[in-house]
């Protein structure tokens, strides 16, 4: 490969981000509550973590759990807060009730974001038109990435949409990176890498204890590995 590829690592707290830093992580995805797929978290954990590692972060934007996004004037209000704290890139997506992107809330948040990178979520994978959302969007301030498993039921079902995806970037809608999470296990990066993929993201998987536990330097390491092409070692 003619680059690195990113690993992006979810971190919850100061020790996850320091862990995930060690084991080779590009970048974190700092958010909270896992249980509903993921918040954004207190300014006070963006500000400690900022403090603490010199990674990229990205911060997500989701104040409750679904894909609606909710009050408007909230999301903000909490986008000013975190940019307060110290971040500078960010992840959203929001969808209406027929399934199509929600564009006023998308562009909304842009606006508050003022030229801020980010990326849109796996809201993505619950699109009633994956094609017709990336064009919608196409052209949005900041835009860089899309993180997909390819499917709603995750990478493995997802495998054929990411790989025909990759090979359309470029094209109008297409310029962004994907980043592939939901569901992504080690075995599933030789394919990903062949297709041309060049961004990954980790939750689970770098975490041996579950979401209970801390994220461990050695897992992330292993995909560190991994996504740069060397097997996943021990």
């Amino acid at each position: 490969m003619s680059k690195r590829a990113v690993l992006e690592v979810i971190a919850l707290d100061v020790e996850d981000a320091v862990a995930a830093q060690a084991g080779g992580a590009d970048r974190l995805e700092l958010v909270t509550d896992m249980a509903a797929d993921g918040l954004t978290p207190s300014a006070g954990t963006v500000a400690g973590i900022r403090g603490a590692v010199d990674l990229s972060l990205r911060v997500m934007l989701r104040l409750a759990d679904g894909f609606a996004a909710g009050d408007l004037d909230r999301l903000a209000g909490a986008a000013y807060e975190m940019r307060e704290a110290g971040a500078e890139e960010f992840v959203l997506g929001f969808l209406a009730a027929d399934g199509g992107v929600d564009l006023d809330a998308v562009e909304r948040l842009v606006g508050e974001l003022d030229g801020c990178r980010w990326t849109f979520h796996r809201a993505i994978d619950r699109a009633a038109d994956r094609d017709a959302l990336r064009k919608q969007l196409d052209g949005l301030p900041g835009l860089d990435t899309y993180l997909t498993a390819g499917s709603p039921t995750g990478v493995d079902d997802g495998l054929p949409t990411l790989c025909a995806e990759a090979g359309r970037r470029g094209e109008p809608g297409y310029e962004q990176q994907v980043l592939v999470g939901g569901g992504l296990r080690l075995e599933h990066v030789p394919t990903l890498l062949e297709a041309g993929i060049d961004g990954f993201h980790i939750g689970g998987a770098a975490r041996p204890d579950g979401w209970d536990g801390p994220v461990s330097a050695r897992a992330v390491a292993q995909w560190r590995r991994a996504v740069d092409g060397q097997g996943p070692g021990d």
